[in-house]
């Protein structure tokens, strides 16, 4: 049944996720168009702010102030000011022409740690979970997650376990049949046994992905917040040690909020990795710094767009440049 799944195993023993096929605009360009609303944001301000001259307390005060309406955060911002500072001091600098490397330097230092590639070789199935708020863009991750592992020559297997909201479904069903990916699911019912199902299948078809699905929910919903914790505790029964990675799914559109979402579902569940949705319908990008400084768990992808080649893993200096270019 699952056959046609299967294709040639890469070569590389790491299996760190294959870009998709490009389109004819290049990913760096893509990214610096998915940007555009944070960069007007961050970037053009700070063009006027480093159009030359001393470098004093009301420059510092001024950047304070941007790095903060681009929703950078508090504590973050406090941090790239002393770092800033300190690279015055040690680099001699004097114009505030400098101080834009000094802030990019600064900013690779806070998201650098946060760039660490999604390994998915170390066990087969390898199970990812995905959870997230209502709306944050699961469903459709989900979608171009499949995109990206068969592109690196991965079976996939999709677990369908929002069981809750009948549209949830029905879009994964078709970014199944897109991607000629099976879909588990029940019309209604358990998704901790919808889940649980797809494992075994997985497992008995030598499918290398799992994909689950959860429903969105508030981290303020306990009871919600226990039966993603009840699906937790399933998928390793089906299969011990898994799932492997969970992957919190966050909304750029929400800014700071974002920062309460990852403290909340990683205090529930131990959340490995991290996907930022919708870069490219916001002006709050800046908010990967505030998770960085305050719950630095690595961004494994970014979404920039609607498209199915539009998330890709996460390179610190590639969106540093797309802010600033």
């Amino acid at each position: 049944m699952f056959d046609f799944l299967k294709k040639d195993k890469p070569t590389d023993t790491q299996s760190v996720i294959a870009p998709a096929v490009e389109s004819t605009t290049s990913w760096t360009e893509r990214l610096k168009q998915g940007l555009a609303k944070t960069r007007s944001q961050l970037g053009n301000q700070l063009t006027g702010l480093f159009g030359g001259g001393k470098i004093d307390d009301d420059v510092y005060e001024e950047l304070e102030t941007i790095l903060l309406t681009s929703d950078v955060g508090v504590t973050a911002t406090q941090a790239l000011l002393e770092q800033i500072k300190l690279r015055v001091k040690r680099q001699n600098l004097n114009d505030t022409t400098q101080l834009r490397q000094a802030l990019k330097d600064s900013l690779l230092e806070l998201l650098a740690p946060l760039e660490k590639p999604l390994i998915t070789s170390t066990a087969q199935p390898f199970v990812i979970m995905l959870a997230g708020v209502n709306g944050a863009g699961k469903t459709t991750t989900i979608g171009k997650l499949a995109n990206l592992f068969q592109a690196q020559g991965k079976s996939v297997l999709i677990a369908a376990g929002d069981t809750f909201r009948a549209a949830a479904r029905e879009q994964l069903q078709a970014w199944g049949d897109r991607n000629q990916v099976h879909v588990v699911a029940q019309e209604s019912g358990d998704p901790a046994a919808v889940i649980f199902d797809a494992v075994n299948s997985a497992k008995a078809k030598g499918i290398d992905i799992v994909l689950a699905d959860t429903a969105g929910r508030l981290p303020t919903q306990l009871n919600l917040m226990e039966e993603i914790r009840k699906v937790q505790r399933v998928i390793d029964k089906a299969l011990p040690g898994a799932p492997h990675e969970i992957l919190l799914v966050l909304d750029s559109n929400t800014g700071q909020n974002a920062v309460s979402q990852v403290k909340a579902f990683d205090d529930a569940l131990g959340v490995t990795g991290l996907v930022l949705s919708k870069l490219d319908g916001t002006a709050k990008g800046g908010v990967i710094a505030a998770i960085a400084q305050s719950r630095p768990i690595p961004i494994r992808f970014i979404g920039i767009g609607e498209g199915i080649g539009d998330l890709r893993p996460f390179n610190a200096n590639e969106f540093i440049e797309a802010l600033f270019s």
